[in-house]
């Protein structure tokens, strides 16, 4: 807990002298690309951060942008310092923002604007959310960054100079339709689907994340692993589309749910397991609902299926004498 006193460096304060004034607080930026996945290890962030430039340039130089931009504006907006800021919570929305509209309007000079528009406004959210939130003890998890997406793509096609050239994100199925299975798109899904949590798809770029997640903790690394397989299966059992599969469009949500009820927000003892089980399935199962809902509108399924099967696990939990909140 903070004692409440303002921490070193903080807006209106004198600045110390020989203090690298800036490059001290470059671990709250690599903390924030962590907290996308509810860390605050650095290195976690560091390998994050280089599994987005695996992927392409152009996420890890958008991700970072948001990242920078969120963090940024909740500094000097006033945002506590050592409870919010310094441990990356206030930067994880901006990283996701800035993937997303890179992967859904391409590299442009609009999109740069769009990021770093999106990413304030993301940060003015986040504080909304939680003055409402925090008296039901619920987080604001990745919801800031899907309301501001969704509002940005969907109201894209509205602008010529937004949707002019936007890329897309067509899912694999639409070019390669079966439920058809195979070993290549179970192994390669489940690490995937470590990798959609930054919206990608090259298994050997979740190899990385998930290596991130283990330097965090190896029971860490193991829920994500464990979730993102079930995810697959659920998806599997249900008749989706192997691609998609494949992809690890079905173990994301997964992944995050696991990481939320298995240790992060519920404490860890044999009940949560399986209540946090319970919670990755139902995301996985959610997974196609959102996406077709937002289908019709021009969105995306995004962490929204995440999102609410959280928010309703964990605000069931004081009902439920066998189930405790961590902490």
């Amino acid at each position: 807990m903070t004692s409440g006193a303002e921490p070193q460096g903080s807006p209106g304060q004198a600045r110390v002298p020989g203090e690298r004034y800036g490059l001290d607080r470059l671990p709250a930026v690599v903390r924030g690309v962590a907290q996308v996945d509810f860390q605050s290890n650095p290195w976690t962030g560091l390998l994050f951060i280089a599994a987005l430039f695996a992927g392409g340039w152009q996420f890890g130089v958008f991700g970072l942008l948001g990242t920078v931009v969120a963090t940024a504006t909740a500094y000097l907006l006033g945002v506590s310092w050592q409870e919010r800021v310094s441990p990356g919570l206030e930067g994880f929305c901006g990283t996701l923002i800035g993937i997303s509209l890179v992967l859904y309007l391409n590299v442009r000079w609009m999109t740069v604007v769009l990021v770093i528009g999106g990413a304030i406004a993301g940060s003015v959210l986040t504080s909304a959310m939680n003055v409402v939130l925090t008296p039901y003890t619920l987080p604001t998890l990745t919801a800031p960054f899907c309301v501001i997406t969704s509002v940005m793509v969907i109201g894209g096609p509205s602008f010529s100079r937004v949707w002019a050239g936007h890329a897309g994100a067509a899912p694999p199925s639409a070019t390669a339709p079966g439920t058809t299975v195979t070993w290549n798109d179970f192994w390669q899904g489940t690490f995937s689907g470590v990798g959609q949590v930054f919206f990608q798809e090259p298994w050997y770029v979740g190899l990385i994340f998930l290596a991130g997640l283990f330097v965090a903790g190896w029971a860490t690394g193991l829920v994500a692993l464990l979730s993102s397989a079930a995810g697959l299966l659920v998806g599997w059992a249900l008749g989706a589309q192997a691609a998609d599969l494949g992809a690890g469009l079905y173990g994301y949500n997964s992944v995050l749910t696991g990481l939320a009820l298995g240790g992060t927000f519920v404490a860890v003892s044999r009940v949560s397991a399986v209540y946090a089980v319970i919670g990755v399935v139902a995301a996985a199962g959610l997974t196609a609902g959102v996406t077709n809902l937002f289908a019709h509108v021009g969105g995306h399924t995004l962490t929204w299926p995440f999102v609410l099967v959280t928010w309703v696990f964990l605000a069931a939990v004081p009902m439920f004498t066998k189930v405790k909140r961590a902490g």
